[in-house]
């Protein structure tokens, strides 16, 4: 487990600038089978961000991905090159964490510009964080911006994380999303947004760890893992993720040595699939020592529903959960 590492905000993106988009999980290929790139070029266009590819990102095997020589190679090349300013994934998967053994963490340290993904991509941004210390961002995938509607606030929350330094105070979305998007623009079913669910009173503000909490709990007991001693946690799990199954890893997570220093938790909005409810939510809270006496806030805008925060991975936040409002501020990203 990780101690504390001094952090690294990266230059913020720029009108002009170069992203480079690289595939450490799953294949561009698998995604092309749903071709929605007239969306996502028009977007980074208007945002005057140019897209240039990794050499190995429509690399399809077995897996639906490349080999792991080949996307440490694109991930490296990406962090090298001087003319790349920014980094996002193609769509995330279940094999980012392969990749780990083979990161040269000193050449990301000595090149720090914008990561952005989620999911899977969990795994790489938690172990860069442990290891380096840079900030990356839990946010929207280059196939993300394919969504033709109902995409926005994600590309706001966006270019508030990466182009800009000022606190970003977060409100719920007006609607969310959960649906197979990507392969039918037309059938779209927004549903009415009726806020965060406030599990917990209280103040809190730390070091922003967390993602996708299966993933995440792949770097326990290995140096990949940050500390947790001072962290606000922004927990998510997808459709495969139950109660009882966010229940065990969950727990898991708070039983590592380091977890009475977690100062709150945040919880992004879980898919209908699972079948979470805020009843069970506020059960499996209950029996966390850890968290007596923090706040708590679930139902949150990321995760795998629609529209999808940026959190910055190693950056600060402020969370105020009241009897009848709370509030959620990023101020370091």
């Amino acid at each position: 487990m990780s101690a504390h590492v001094e952090t690294i905000v990266p230059p913020k993106l720029r009108p002009g600038d170069t992203v480079r988009v690289i595939a450490p999980a799953r294949s561009r290929a698998m995604i092309m089978e749903h071709d929605n790139t007239r969306w996502i070029n028009e977007r980074f266009a208007a945002m005057g961000l140019t897209l240039t590819f990794g050499e190995h990102v429509d690399e399809d095997d077995q897996f639906r991905s490349g080999s792991v020589e080949h996307r440490v190679a694109d991930l490296h090349a990406a962090f090298a090159d001087p003319s790349v300013a920014g980094i996002i994934t193609v769509i995330g998967g279940f094999n980012s964490n392969e990749l780990l053994p083979y990161l040269d963490f000193d050449l990301i340290a000595a090149h720090p510009k914008v990561f952005c993904g989620y999911s899977d991509i969990t795994a790489l941004q938690n172990a860069i964080l442990a290891r380096t210390g840079l900030v990356t961002y839990s946010g929207p995938h280059w196939s993300s911006w394919g969504m033709r509607d109902h995409f926005e606030p994600t590309g706001d929350w966006f270019r508030a994380a990466v182009t800009d330094d000022a606190p970003i105070a977060v409100e719920p979305s007006q609607a969310w999303t959960d649906d197979m998007w990507f392969a039918d623009q037309d059938d779209r079913t927004p549903v009415p947004n009726k806020g965060w669910w406030r599990l917990r009173p209280g103040r809190a503000s730390g070091r922003i760890v967390g993602g996708n909490l299966c993933t995440l709990n792949l770097l326990q007991g290995t140096a990949n893992m940050p500390s947790l001693d001072g962290a606000l946690l922004f927990i998510e799990d997808d459709f495969e993720s139950n109660t009882v199954a966010f229940a065990r890893n969950l727990t898991s997570l708070l039983q590592q040595p380091d977890a009475g220093g977690v100062t709150g938790l945040v919880l992004g909005r879980f898919q209908a699939a699972s079948g979470v409810t805020r009843e069970a939510l506020d059960e499996i809270v209950a029996r966390q020592p850890a968290l007596a006496g923090k706040p708590v806030l679930a139902g949150v805008d990321f995760g795998h529903t629609s529209p999808l925060l940026t959190v910055p991975i190693g950056g600060a936040a402020d969370v105020v959960v009241g009897e009848r409002e709370a509030a959620l501020t990023i101020t370091r990203h």
